[in-house]
């Protein structure tokens, strides 16, 4: 025969009252899963790790870095979107123009992407240089790091 217990000495028991019966006096036992609060408890340490991964990955920006210059295409989608908003005034969003300059752009032959290499490069050779001045100077101590916050930075 089964042993009678008592719901509070098993929580996560649950007594059905339909299942006992007078008769044969047989309490019957139900016992609930863990694994809803399993699933919580990884849930709640997936999200944990990724705040902890987004303060380690946010780092200091240098405001005084020189920023990378636009690749050839940046500088044929200028003039393409120019071109393209005279000639078709209607279409205003950018998903179909960048559609249309890809498409576009994967036409061209290379004679015709020459002028926008040639700009590109000539980006990439003064932001070669600025990046030497300014590891230089950074070598140098030229530029100190001050930690001090501005007023506008609340």
């Amino acid at each position: 025969m089964a042993k009678k217990t008592k719901p509070s000495q098993n929580k996560n028991a649950v007594v059905s009252p339909a299942s006992t019966s007078t008769s044969s006096s047989k309490l019957v036992l139900r016992v609930k899963s863990n694994e809803g609060m399993r699933r919580s408890v990884r849930q709640t340490k997936s999200r944990e790790t990724t705040r902890a991964k987004q303060k380690k990955n946010k780092q200091k920006i240098d405001a005084k870095k020189p920023k990378k210059p636009p690749t050839a295409f940046f500088y044929f989608l200028v003039d393409f979107r120019k071109e393209f908003q005279d000639q078709n005034p209607d279409v205003k969003s950018m998903r179909d123009i960048g559609k249309a300059c890809g498409d576009k752009w994967k036409t061209m032959t290379y004679e015709e992407k020459v002028k926008y290499y040639d700009i590109a490069t000539e980006k990439r050779a003064e932001f070669d240089r600025a990046m030497t001045d300014y590891n230089k100077k950074m070598e140098n101590g030229d530029f100190e790091e001050t930690d001090e916050e501005s007023e506008y930075d609340e």
